[in-house]
């Protein structure tokens, strides 16, 4: 079944170190062709747990995995669970299962994005699984809009240090009444913009001058793993109303391992019922069932599929 099915490495990401040393052992001398890291890891502190994303904020350089991710010819596939963080039932298992692989996918891509991995490394593809893609659209959709409303030059429009404060404080005395006019009032508001961030674009990482740059960063790097029966899954190629007309990169992966999927011959079906619906076209299905799993890692790694049963259709899609 090897020219049909391949098997990925499970990599640790504790430490780059670890993953490093993990990669090697699993590309040089097993052989695999893919990988598939932790989401986050969970590093104790003294107020909790710091659910570390790799991206930001992290309590690790992880630019030599990325690094190594590219040169070893590995697309850097996601897939960790979130039922257990956040709000959550102690009582129902369905209450805590819905949205949760979203929820650590949209953790860890925002990190690769907002923590400018994705710029660092432009030709590393990453993949986030079992989530779906529905998520993926609204981030990039929130991710635009705070840009142009705080990104680059456009955060000076609304810096609290340009506020002329005994204007406010007149206005607010003259249209609020003795209620606002107050010394405690006066402190309230100046604490609002006594803290200067060391960097008031929090943007500043991904170098973006505009939205389009953003889109950049973001879309050819992107895949974002589906179950078949998830409806949702159309949204990735609905280019009339996603930001800027783009299409994501939707990957079918549906879950044979768990009970997602009593009988594994309905998958196909149920996936090609978006068409039967007249969601998404059929171009779109190939991308989705096909295409997009080639260029995920085929663009990693041009001979990932050698001596398959698609090798030859591979090479139209990635030439």
């Amino acid at each position: 079944m090897s020219d049909r099915i391949t098997i990925p490495a499970a990599i640790p990401m504790d430490t780059p170190a670890e993953a490093i040393e993990h990669l090697d052992y699993a590309v040089g001398e097993l052989g695999f062709k893919a990988a598939l890291f932790a989401s986050y890891v969970p590093r104790p502190t003294s107020e909790g747990v710091h659910y570390d994303v790799f991206g930001i904020d992290s309590a690790y350089d992880y630019e030599p995995v990325w690094q190594h991710c590219v040169d070893l010819g590995v697309a850097f596939t996601a897939h960790s669970g979130s039922q257990a963080i956040g709000f959550r039932s102690t009582t129902s298992y369905m209450y805590n299962h819905v949205g949760h692989f979203a929820e650590s996918g949209h953790a860890i891509a925002k990190a690769m994005l907002m923590g400018g991995v994705t710029r660092r490394f432009p030709t590393l593809n990453f993949a986030f699984l079992e989530g779906g893609a529905a998520w993926a659209v609204i981030m990039l959709a929130d991710v635009i809009a705070r840009f142009e409303k705080r990104g680059g030059a456009n955060i000076h429009n609304l810096d609290p240090a340009r506020l002329d404060t005994e204007t406010f404080y007149e206005l607010l005395e003259k249209h609020g009444g003795p209620r606002y006019a107050t010394d405690e009032v006066r402190r309230s508001t100046s604490a609002l913009h006594d803290t200067h961030p060391e960097n008031l674009d929090e943007f500043w990482r991904l170098e973006a001058k505009t939205a389009d740059d953003i889109v950049a960063l973001f879309v050819p790097r992107f895949y974002f793993g589906c179950e078949a029966d998830d409806p949702t899954n159309a949204w990735a190629f609905t280019s009339a109303t996603n930001p800027h007309g783009v299409r994501l990169r939707a990957v079918l992966g549906s879950d044979l391992g768990h009970w997602d999927v009593p009988d594994a011959r309905e998958v196909i079906p149920e996936a090609y019922e978006l068409v039967e619906h007249g969601l998404i076209t059929a171009d779109d299905f190939r991308d989705f069932a096909c295409d997009n799993a080639i260029r995920l890692h085929g663009g990693m790694n041009p001979r990932f599929f050698d001596g398959t049963a698609v090798e030859d259709y591979v090479r139209t899609v990635l030439r």
